[in-house]
């Protein structure tokens, strides 16, 4: 056997074994990059340099800022507000407050970009009415932590700029643009799945639309709501790079948090931001350890024998763009979604571009795909606090939650093989031309 497919079985073979043994992601992954690199005899110190150069991206930056932007939106008193919004603009529909659930995901989400910020503020709020209301308690859990992943593909979110770091100088702008109509689309397909369980199920309506209140209920949200157009219209006007976008908002999220809505208080910043650093230092040390992994998987040509194995199987995009679809969601239901970003990304973005896929239309779906993992079971990091938060046991969950399962897969079937959901908007409005 050659020494480089034993490097590869080194290397690969090597981290899923340990993380079949749970051992921790960062630790499977650098234990695997040190033992390929030893087995090929290249000196550790490559280790080091990898480390440096994968945490000295620029774009990088923009990190810690949309994790402290989340985790301030989180407790900053916005959640209620929110969910009076909703009920304003699609509580008189069928299952009022379960289209409410939804909408609520899609305006936090364009927000925070935090599928699990969305369940602990969101969910805590609208869990219990939904309830009140007569809501069976797992169907309530499982539409909550599912419209949740829409938080992840609407902009902003620091999953995408990750992303952009791993695919090396995808914009994050174009990245942000693209994520709109995907985002819209899944909201649909969640309403409609929504409407009709709520009709098999008579799941009641809410009050009669009425203009004059949604016009009072946009007013309250106002402030909250203007942190889309901090972040999203600045990066893509040219106005701020990412980095700074991210940091006016947070800012921005501090002053809104304490003197508008007035639900964080100055004793309770230092908490705010440890929970915020611990978050970071997670995700920081998973992209340097990332980038050793990464090297490794560049010497070795893993991505073009990839591209080589899928081909010779097939050289239809439609069964290619599936197969990768299916890796993905596999890796996503036994990792997080950083290390799938990180590690997937520099493999599998060379085979879907070959095949004629676009990399922001990849960027999308690799999100998607990640975050369809976070409500997946073994990890499920978003399906078990949804289950503390509504208090359900996790098995009722993944029971109620095969409905949303297959409006999620029908999203991403059509972000998949229907480009123009995540290109038309970056080329209008940037001129993109991939």
């Amino acid at each position: 056997m050659a020494p480089e497919t034993v490097a590869i079985i080194i290397l690969i073979g090597g981290l899923l074994f340990l993380i079949a043994l749970r051992f921790p992601i960062t630790f499977a992954v650098g234990i695997a990059s040190v033992a390929c690199l030893l087995y090929l005899d290249l000196p550790l110190l490559l280790i080091a340099q990898q480390i440096v150069r994968g945490t000295s991206s620029f774009s990088l930056m923009a990190v810690p800022f949309f994790i402290t932007m989340g985790a301030l939106l989180a407790v900053g008193g916005i959640g209620d507000k929110l969910v009076d919004l909703a009920n304003a603009l699609v509580g008189w529909l069928r299952g009022g407050m379960a289209q409410v659930n939804v909408i609520d995901s899609v305006i936090f989400g364009g927000i925070s970009g935090s599928a699990a910020a969305d369940v602990a503020s969101i969910g805590s709020v609208i869990i219990p009415l939904m309830k009140k209301n007569g809501y069976k308690e797992d169907f309530t859990g499982a539409l909550t932590m599912s419209s949740a992943i829409q938080g992840l593909i609407t902009p902003p979110s620091h999953n995408m700029v990750i992303y952009a770091t791993a695919a090396g100088g995808v914009s994050v702008g174009a990245l942000f643009l693209a994520g709109y109509l995907p985002g819209a689309v899944l909201a649909v397909i969640m309403m409609v799945t929504v409407y009709l369980l709520s009709v098999k199920r008579k799941y009641p309506k809410g009050d009669k639309f009425n203009l004059r209140v949604l016009g009072r209920e946009m007013i309250r949200c106002f402030w909250a709501l203007a942190v889309i157009f901090i972040v999203v219209v600045g990066v893509v006007a040219g106005i701020f790079t990412a980095t700074e976008s991210a940091a006016i908002a947070v800012i921005y999220c501090l002053i809104v948090s304490i003197y508008v809505y007035k639900g964080l208080k100055w004793k309770q910043i230092w908490s705010v931001l440890n929970n915020a650093i611990e978050v970071l230092s997670i995700v920081m040390v998973l992209i340097a350890i990332s980038a050793a992994f990464g090297y490794c998987l560049t010497i070795l040509r893993v991505p073009a024998l990839a591209a080589e194995v899928v081909t010779g199987i097939t050289d239809n995009p439609f069964v290619i763009f599936l197969l990768i679809n299916i890796i993905l969601l596999l890796l996503g239901s036994i990792m997080d979604m950083a290390p799938v970003i990180l590690i997937a990304t520099p493999i599998l973005l060379p085979l879907a571009t070959s095949a004629g896929m676009s990399p922001i239309t990849f960027g999308i779906m690799i999100v998607l795909n990640c975050g369809i993992g976070l409500i997946t079971p073994p990890v499920g990091t978003v399906l078990f606090i949804t289950s503390s938060v509504a208090k359900v046991p996790v098995e009722k969950l993944i029971r109620a939650n095969w409905p949303f399962y297959l409006a999620l897969l029908a999203a991403l079937l059509l972000i998949t093989y229907v480009p123009a959901l995540t290109l038309t908007l970056p080329r209008i409005f940037m001129g993109y031309a991939g």
